[in-house]
């Protein structure tokens, strides 16, 4: 069985540090009357605004939007973009069997939606000329490749000279066939060990709206205005990475100590502004509160308004000893116990108290996460498991009473039938298992975390948002 065990490197401290790192590499366009920089919003645009202050060059948004199969959205037969421009692949429709009505229908809600965004996000300015121009296309990372190919296919039919697609990460698979089909692509970074874009940022908070209007008003400025400003927090990659006990825009970032029996568990608690829910992490083995894997899902759920409790649940003595001798990463008991603990520190946290409450398991996480919610059948609203080992909780399955949701790489054979045998045990009144095709267990695959974080991110929105009538009871009963 694969061992959890992950890197704990970042790259970039957000993505204006990424913008920056990235404009070293054009200086070849700098200072030039044809050079026009298009990021992609959101989150390009902040790594675009600094490629553009360095170069000298105009600042605008390229808005492009998918066309996705009916039942098959990530399947794309096409794309919209601005300026009205629309590109179809026909073998895709006609494969698939999708009518013209169809596409027609579906191109104009599409449509609808880019030039919402367009108008929202310039205002009353007109966006800047393409044709003739060298064109600089800016993204914070590349996973697929596929949102970024149809941004390409619409951009050439508005007839740049030049087009230049710069991003600060991508596989090197991806850059490889993206290459054929633009004049020239530059990447900071092309890893081998790539599964998502977060993994390379320190801070890869969701940009806003509003965010992406201000940097494009700021860019509108003559250069030497803005180059060397202190920028706000929300131009560092959108949300800062906020000090220990602080608060700043989206929420409160806290280093926490959590006394349990025997020992103290480190942790890092996110609090955005709002929140309602909360979600305790359960590590795999050999893993640890940095797993820069469930620190990316964490920042997922974190944008959706979700607080997360990343922490270990080993001391740094235990984990020295399981180094050497892997006793403690089996022994789910144990393990369930720490996460209750934690658990209960949350319930008896005044900030946290009246949360609802979930687990998310990775891994042998997972078995000690459905253990744990087994023995608080009223308290936790809802539990997630990626790659897990549900095995190893099976004489607390019956128990489960949360509704739980079982994500399992298409590649991890192994765990697909211990997820199904799972599955067919649990009694919880709402389960599903969701198998993401293409992934092996970690999830290293381009694009597969991406999926895990989406999945995990609805199931915790809906069920978390629900009323937990034992939860409230219980709360009401600590008051």
């Amino acid at each position: 069985m694969p061992v959890d065990r992950e890197t704990e490197e970042t790259i970039f401290a957000n993505r204006a540090d990424a913008g920056r790192r990235l404009a070293s590499r054009l200086g070849a366009y700098r200072n030039r009357k044809d050079v026009v920089v298009l990021g992609i919003p959101r989150g390009g645009v902040p790594v675009a605004f600094e490629v553009a202050a360095a170069l000298d060059a105009p600042l605008d948004v390229f808005v492009s939007r998918k066309l996705g199969v009916p039942g098959q959205e990530e399947l794309a037969f096409g794309a919209v973009a601005s300026g009205g421009v629309r590109i179809l692949d026909r073998e895709i429709t006609e494969a698939v069997g999708i009518s013209d009505a169809e596409v027609e229908r579906i191109t104009a809600n599409v449509r609808k939606e880019v030039e919402r965004r367009e108008k929202v996000y310039r205002g009353g300015r007109q966006p800047l000329i393409v044709q003739g121009h060298t064109v600089i296309l800016v993204d914070d990372g590349i996973a697929t490749g596929s949102s970024m190919r149809a941004a390409i296919g619409a951009l050439r039919q508005m007839k740049p000279v030049r087009l230049v697609v710069a991003v600060p990460v991508a596989p090197l698979s991806t850059c490889n066939r993206l290459r054929q089909e633009v004049d020239e692509l530059i990447c900071v970074q092309t890893p081998e060990d790539f599964y998502a874009i977060g993994q390379f940022y320190e801070d890869f908070s969701q940009v806003a709206d509003e965010e992406v209007m201000r940097l494009l008003h700021r860019a509108a400025q003559p250069v030497a205005q803005i180059v060397g400003q202190d920028d706000p927090p929300e131009t560092r990659g959108g949300l800062n990475v906020i000090p220990s006990g602080t608060s700043e825009g989206g929420g409160t970032k806290s280093e926490v100590s959590i006394d349990v029996e025997g020992a103290t568990l480190q942790g890092t608690l996110f609090i955005p502004k709002g929140a309602s829910g909360l979600v305790l992490f359960a590590h795999g083995s050999g893993s640890s509160r940095h797993s820069p894997r469930n620190r990316y899902v964490a920042q997922v759920l974190n944008s959706r308004g979700i607080a997360t409790l990343l922490f270990d649940l080993l001391t740094r003595k235990e984990e020295s000893i399981d180094q050497y001798t892997g006793e403690l990463r089996f022994d789910i008991p144990f393990l369930a116990k720490r996460l209750v603990d934690a658990t209960r520190w949350i319930m008896g946290n005044p900030g946290t108290s009246d949360f609802q409450l979930g687990y998310f398991g990775a891994s042998t996480g997972a078995g000690a996460a459905l253990v744990a919610a087994s023995q608080m059948p009223g308290v936790i609203s809802a539990v997630v498991s990626r790659g897990g080992r549900p095995d190893l909780a099976q004489g607390a399955l019956d128990a489960v009473r949360a509704p739980t949701l079982l994500i399992v790489g298409g590649d991890d054979e192994p765990v697909i039938g211990m997820n199904r045998e799972a599955l067919a045990r649990l009694e919880c009144p709402e389960k599903k298992l969701v198998i993401v095709q293409g992934a092996t267990h970690l999830f290293e695959e381009p694009g597969t975390l991406e999926e895990v974080s989406r999945l995990a991110a609805n199931w915790f929105s809906y069920h978390l948002a629900r009323p937990n009538p034992a939860r409230a009871q219980a709360a009401k009963g600590r008051k």
